[in-house]
């Protein structure tokens, strides 16, 4: 049978873990962080405009919260909000100070999955969906949605915003703005994309999101 990088990696970590038993040992956390990296190179592959640059370029926020992740411990608080600040400082604010766009649009956004993978052919933003749906309720009438994030429905009438171009509503149109666009400004190992810093939607397609979570006239406010 054919090796494939895969095998050939995991082949590796078995035997590195077998002889460290062996000897009455077990691997070094290098050891181990070495052979994980060694086959997350080895497993994938460029294909199309999906480059590999997406697992190996790791900055420092992912680096800490996979770290935590494998010690089975949370993050130091003094790292997380280290961490946070400088993960807020990335996040680039309307260039027109206009927050909101249309919610409209920014339902299509959020019910789409579409773009960035191997078999798509352009690499434009506009292109892209925000697969919202994918880790959170935002209509009442959606039946299928994922459980990863909270449920958004009723997200700008539980935060009293009646009127999101409002002086009241701005703590809470800003905080919308910032967290889809770098989510780990707010919390450093949160699951959610960095939707604006990783390049996945642009500015108008945010307005639009936030529109959909904050305009009173959206399904999500109904």
């Amino acid at each position: 049978m054919k090796k494939t990088p895969i095998t050939i990696a995991a082949t590796l970590v078995a035997a590195t873990i077998v002889t460290a038993c062996a000897t009455g040992g077990a691997p070094s956390a290098a050891n181990v962080e070495k052979l994980a990296d060694s086959m997350v190179k080895s497993a994938f592959r460029a294909e199309g405009i999906a480059t590999t640059d997406r697992v190996t370029a790791i900055d420092e926020t992912l680096k800490e919260c996979n770290a935590a992740d494998a010690a089975g411990k949370p993050l130091d608080p003094a790292v997380a909000k280290r961490l946070e600040a400088a993960n807020l400082k990335t996040v680039k604010w309307p260039s027109d100070g206009k927050f909101l766009g249309d919610w409209k649009a920014g339902e299509k956004l959020a019910q789409s999955g579409r773009g960035m993978t191997w078999t798509d052919k352009s690499t434009k933003t506009a292109d892209n969906g925000g697969n919202c749906y994918n880790c959170h309720q935002i209509a009442k009438e959606e039946i299928s949605f994922g459980t990863i994030g909270p449920s958004l429905y009723n997200y700008g009438k539980m935060r009293g915003v009646s009127d999101p171009n409002s002086a009241a509503a701005k703590p809470i149109v800003e905080y919308t703005w910032g967290k889809i666009w770098n989510a780990k400004a707010y919390n450093a190992c949160s699951n959610m994309p960095r939707a604006g810093h990783a390049g996945i939607l642009d500015e108008q397609q945010i307005r639009n999101i936030v529109a959909l979570l904050l305009d009173p006239q959206s399904p999500v406010n109904k």
